[in-house]
């Protein structure tokens, strides 16, 4: 009882503000125009700020463990591809199959992820060697999947083209730009000025309400259920097979306590409200992207319980 508490405390507020961004859509307090300029906003703004603070304060010399960071970036590759192969030779309508990759093997590494581990282990430096291994490759596999299906409305381009195109969108990618500032930054160690740090500060803490307020506004109900085949498939990868598959060759490897949940937290939690924004700007299905995040995000309270469970059962946490 006293975990499934614990992880209600953690997942059901952020729910909630979803479904707050989602009321005040329906009563006309929002409209489609502050779900656009916020979506923009959090993506351009709030969310590389927010990584950038996260990776630059920690001293990534002293904690650097190149085994986790190469089994975080594995996985989070094998997850992809396999991932993108099965959805691009299942399913029958490809115009969801960007939307439908993202949201299945992205986690909430930044914006919920740090305050899981937070939460449990206070000040953290596991949670930033993890994003280090996993969340540069989240986007650069996003960009690349969310630009190869996006659905084009000026006519498909060529793959060539649409290639070039996701290689300009890598480099052109804040959040991307924002990890390799923030990690250069740590390497160097530079200090800002207090005035600076809570400038930072003020900024990161405005992306994560955003962007749940921004998903909730967006989320489209009746369009979301007449796809909730797929939600509840993407939200099975999401949440228990990547975790069933990984987290026992992680034990093998000798991974635990911090380690091993932030392993918990890349593998199984709920998809990021960063994938609706993503998605939304690259022309992909924002409905289905917004209805896998609800799910998982509403899910995952009872998931991650049951992953904490059979960690501490285990003597791993």
């Amino acid at each position: 009882m006293e975990n499934l508490l614990f992880s209600l405390n953690t997942t059901i507020p952020i729910f909630l503000v979803m479904v707050l961004g989602y009321f005040l859509r329906r009563i006309n307090l929002l409209n489609d125009n502050f779900v656009t300029i916020v979506n923009k906003f959090n993506f351009k703004v709030t969310l590389p700020v927010l990584l950038f603070r996260d990776l630059s304060t920690v001293d990534i010399r002293a904690v650097f463990d190149i085994k986790y960071v190469l089994f975080c970036a594995i996985a989070t590759s094998l997850c992809f591809w396999v991932i993108y192969a099965v959805a691009k030779f299942v399913m029958k309508d490809k115009t969801m199959v960007g939307a439908f990759v993202q949201a299945s093997f992205r986690s909430s590494a930044a914006v919920m992820g740090l305050a899981f581990i937070q939460n449990i282990y206070g000040s953290s430096a596991m949670g930033p060697l993890m994003i280090i291994g996993a969340v540069p490759l989240y986007n650069i596999y996003s960009v690349l999947v969310l630009t190869l299906e996006a659905n084009d409305s000026n006519g498909e381009l060529d793959r060539a083209k649409r290639l070039k195109s996701a290689g300009i969108n890598i480099l052109k990618n804040p959040i991307i730009i924002a990890i390799v500032i923030g990690i250069v930054v740590a390497l160097l160690r530079i200090d800002f000025p207090k005035m600076i740090d809570t400038s930072v500060n003020s900024v990161a803490a405005m992306a994560t309400p955003l962007a749940l307020v921004g998903l909730g506004a967006g989320f489209e109900g009746r369009k979301a259920i007449k796809k909730i085949k797929p939600t509840l498939v993407a939200a099975a990868i999401k949440l228990v097979i990547q975790a069933a598959i990984f987290l026992p060759l992680a034990i093998w490897m000798g991974f635990n306590g911090e380690k091993m949940i932030a392993l918990v937290v890349m593998l199984a939690a709920p998809a990021t409200p960063s994938c609706y924004i993503m998605a939304k700007n690259m022309k992909n299905d924002g409905t289905l992207t917004a209805s896998i995040v609800v799910a998982t995000t509403l899910l995952g309270a009872f998931t991650l319980t049951m992953w904490i469970f059979i960690l501490r059962t285990l003597g791993l946490l």
